[in-house]
């Protein structure tokens, strides 16, 4: 496995140093409006535009790979990401630091279609596996280094900005170094909303509502364990914590996800989510060993969703379509993470910060009541689906960034997609609901 991984580890440090700047930039943010008693919704908000840039940055980001190339690209975007970082300690004006945030995510997506095309593009096909894991692997490994920093500097100057600022900068070396061959110029493939929503609507169902949790808890996970009045450092500890429990529960969930229904199987983690949820969202202070061990096992449940989603939408999906699905899928990740946020900062702001754990509740609870097993009727399963998806490979790439396939041109613009996905879960209950002894299958669901 080493020596797999030896020749990608310029790439695997640059990913390593942006998720340490990205991870510890996220929880700053969110601590340091915490101290100056700042609304909710403004925290919820910076981790909406984060990820409203995301989205944005897939059009925007294969324009500029495909007029200047890759290592330009990547330069320029890491160039704007630092910037914009800097601009935070520049700026007390909240409406601004919403366009920064909005620029580091545009600037990271970029980022992220250079390196994860270049794995793609240089992995062998019977390596690739492995060298995706070894992608993953960096990529929570700096979420987890990134909440880390905290622990040895708990107070929120204006050096930590500097270090998140150092690590983009940092990212840049390896990457402008590499010798090894770039990769080929990016071919768009069409973007197929209507055709998914009809054929995978429970994929997508699972995919909003994991991209509304997730999102919700990078942006809002912070605020919530400093108003249960944990230090800096116990913050830190806490989202690291939490991040790892992400990454520990990858390998056993691909184990699983190979031997056992996945409709059941997402079906089954929601409820267990809505549960382990309950006792953070009763207790308005709960005590410390509580909060680190319900938030462990909630994080444990809520990073399947979306590996999950991906498996399930990919064994109902022929091949030549999955690069359009992974698009669809971020997509919907990303539109999804940019309202959660929103929505749960609200509820927050009116009811208290155990809302969030309530907000995280409700919507396992929804994906309990929309996740029908006994609804797929396997008419469109493809036998040589890709197993192992809750790994990082092409078709299921890591949703840490919700970067998007940089093959992929979406043709649609962002309303179009916003209508789509907002269809999307009325649209389930009507085409999941499908009788496998229907006589008319043609036109029905998979999942």
């Amino acid at each position: 496995m080493r020596q797999i991984w030896k020749p990608f580890r310029a790439l695997y440090f640059a990913s390593l140093m942006m998720l340490i700047g990205s991870g510890l930039l996220s929880t700053y943010l969110a601590l340091r409006l915490a101290s100056e008693h700042v609304d909710g919704l403004w925290v919820g908000a910076l981790m909406a535009a984060n990820y409203f840039g995301l989205v944005l940055g897939g059009k925007l980001g294969h324009r500029l790979i495909a007029r200047v190339g890759h290592i330009r690209a990547y330069a320029t975007c890491a160039g704007f990401v630092g910037a914009a970082v800097l601009g935070h300690g520049l700026i007390d004006w909240l409406p601004a630091w919403l366009l920064l945030r909005m620029i580091v995510g545009l600037g990271m997506m970029c980022q992220y279609m250079v390196i994860e095309s270049w794995l793609n593009e240089q992995a062998q096909a019977n390596q690739r596996g492995v060298v995706f894991s070894g992608y993953m692997i960096a990529s929570y490994l700096g979420l987890i280094l990134g909440q880390m920093i905290l622990v040895l500097h708990p107070a929120l100057g204006l050096e930590l900005l500097m270090a998140v600022a150092m690590c983009f900068a940092l990212c840049l070396v390896p990457v402008a170094m590499t010798r090894r061959i770039h990769p080929a110029p990016l071919h768009p493939a069409p973007l197929e909303p209507r055709f998914f929503m009809e054929r995978v609507p429970q994929s997508l169902t699972t995919v909003l509502g994991g991209g509304i949790i997730v999102g919700s808890f990078y942006g809002l996970a912070p605020l919530y364990a400093s108003q249960q009045g944990l230090s800096t450092e116990q913050v830190g500890l806490f989202m690291g914590c939490c991040i790892f429990a992400g990454f520990l529960v990858q390998w056993p969930l691909g184990w699983l996800s190979d031997r056992y229904d996945r409709a059941v199987l997402i079906r089954t983690i929601a409820f267990l989510l809505a549960l382990a949820s309950l006792p953070l969202a009763i207790l308005s202070h709960a005590p410390l060993e509580v909060l680190f061990v319900a938030g462990f096992v909630v994080s444990l449940l809520q990073f399947c969703l979306y590996p999950l989603a991906v498996a399930f939408s990919n064994d109902h999906i022929e091949g030549d379509r999955r690069v359009s699905l992974t698009a669809m899928l971020l997509m919907t990740y990303g539109i999804g993470a940019s309202i959660g946020p929103l929505v749960a900062g609200v509820l927050m702001k009116l009811f208290g910060s155990q809302m969030l754990y309530a907000f995280f509740s409700f919507f396992a609870l929804m994906l309990v009541w929309r996740i029908r097993p006994q609804a797929v009727t396997h008419l469109h399963q493809v036998e040589d689906a890709p197993l192992q998806q809750q790994v990082v490979v092409p078709e299921a790439m890591s949703p840490l960034g919700a970067a998007l396939d940089p093959r992929v041109d979406e043709q649609i613009v962002l309303d179009q997609m916003c209508d789509g996905v907002a269809r999307a879960p009325h649209e389930v209950e009507a085409v999941s609901e499908v009788d496998e002894s229907d006589p008319e299958p043609a036109h029905k669901s998979s999942n």
